[in-house]
């Protein structure tokens, strides 16, 4: 295989996994939303939904590592606990997500059926699948994740290229940082923590006689292209969002609006097939979940498959539990969680990108320490908390990202404090 052709197969497969059906309904919201500031939105929503999770591929690329090694410089014990959090949100809230999904765009608009019927129906099939492997899944994630784009890139087409260019006023204090917290409930940070490493050592695999270098230069062409793909799919679901807010109700859902659109661009039937696209490639996100976590507490326990099976089964239970709610209010509580382990991830993500020299294990355990310190504010507000005026000395604090300037300027101030300690020395 060519050169060239391996590296759109990889951008593809990179592609693939952060193009999760959840994280569709997002973007035409935002646009619905953002009015005439849409492009400003785009920005900061890409920057966490695309730029963060294709740099942490790119870490992983560096790691040739697991989820724990994006922790082990600040211990090993921060690692473990950190990868069992991060496991425990993606079944407690993206697993369920894909239910409440499938639910709202391809259930409730033609069935009178129940969302808790949806959720246990759902989620006994994801149990079947988790414990029956079956390459299937694999096979119909590679051919829904093409037929999806081929569908978005004629209702971003026609959408544009029919309704008039006008835009209302924005519903957005700050358009930068509110696109930019949304795409924290993308989990593709998150996602490229967990995943990136599975798809990293399938690349050494297959590629076992190349050298590291071209390995390197492989993942980092094929993670731009991915990433660029993935900026153009959302800055056009913005774009028609936005364009499209004098034909629906102000207070329509996510999933309506997604719908909306679809009907509008494509007509019912158009809309079915992109429904059924969508809630397929729902499933099979929930699977994949499900079974990592799973895989992840068997290898905890000596590769026990009762410490397998539990855990499926406590996934799936959440799932339906979670899974019957709104998609709405899914975000809604997931909002909490994401504002303390998103800053987390993303100074993880980046300090492991950073060349050796500028992230010793002091450097690393200092930077992370203070990004969990001051994401507590931000957690705390985001729960209802009045901490306003309390925190209100902190630099962004009042965009919900007041851990960033802290954990730059400690960052900053440790590499010049020890490197010059290190050049004093005799």
């Amino acid at each position: 295989m060519s050169n060239t052709k391996e590296t759109l197969v990889t951008a593809f497969a990179l592609f693939s996994l952060f193009f999760g059906a959840g994280n569709l309904i997002l973007p035409p919201q935002l646009g619905f939303k953002s009015g005439e500031f849409w492009w400003l939105v785009t920005i900061g929503f890409c920057i966490s939904a695309v730029l963060i999770p294709i740099l942490g591929i790119m870490a992983h690329a560096k790691l040739q590592g697991t989820i724990f090694d994006f922790g082990k410089k600040v211990s090993s014990s921060f690692g473990l606990v950190y990868a069992v959090i991060i496991y425990a949100i993606s079944i407690s809230l993206p697993s369920p997500r894909t239910a409440s999904v499938t639910h709202e765009m391809a259930i409730a608009p033609y069935f009178d059926i129940p969302s808790w019927v949806t959720s246990i129906v759902y989620f006994l099939l994801v149990f079947i699948f988790v414990m029956n492997r079956s390459k299937i899944l694999n096979l119909i994630g590679k051919l829904l994740t093409p037929g999806i784009i081929l569908i978005l890139i004629v209702l971003i087409g026609i959408i544009t290229f029919t309704v008039h260019f006008s835009f209302p006023s924005t519903e957005f204090t700050n358009p930068f940082t509110d696109g930019l917290l949304e795409g924290y409930q993308t989990f593709d940070a998150i996602g490229a923590v967990v995943v990136g490493g599975v798809i990293i050592v399938s690349i050494n695999i297959k590629h076992k006689e190349e050298s590291y270098i071209f390995k390197r230069k492989l993942i980092r062409t094929a993670g731009w292209l991915a990433g660029l793909a993935l900026f153009l799919i959302y800055m056009g679901l913005i774009l028609s969002g936005s364009l499209v807010h004098d034909f629906f109700e102000a207070s329509i859902s996510r999933t309506s609006l997604l719908s909306g659109m679809a009907t509008m661009a494509l007509g019912n039937v158009g809309n079915l097939f992109l429904s059924v696209l969508v809630s397929l490639a729902c499933f099979t996100t929930a699977v994949g979940i499900v079974t990592g976590t799973s895989d992840f507490i068997r290898s905890r326990f000596n590769d026990s498959k009762l410490a397998y099976l539990i855990t499926a089964i406590i996934g799936c239970v959440l799932g339906v539990i979670m899974g019957q709610f709104n998609v709405g209010y899914i975000i809604t509580v997931a909002l909490p969680v994401l504002m303390f382990i998103y800053p987390i991830t993303i100074i993880l993500i980046l300090l492991n990108i950073a060349p050796n020299q500028y992230v010793s294990s002091r450097v690393f355990k200092a930077v992370t320490i203070t990004t969990i310190i001051f994401s507590i504010p931000d957690f705390l507000d985001s729960i209802g908390a009045t901490t306003t005026k309390i925190f209100s000395w902190i630099p962004l604090q009042q965009y919900s990202l007041g851990w960033l300037l802290p954990a730059l300027a400690v960052f900053i101030i440790f590499n010049l404090l020890f490197k010059t300690h290190k050049n004093s020395l005799p």
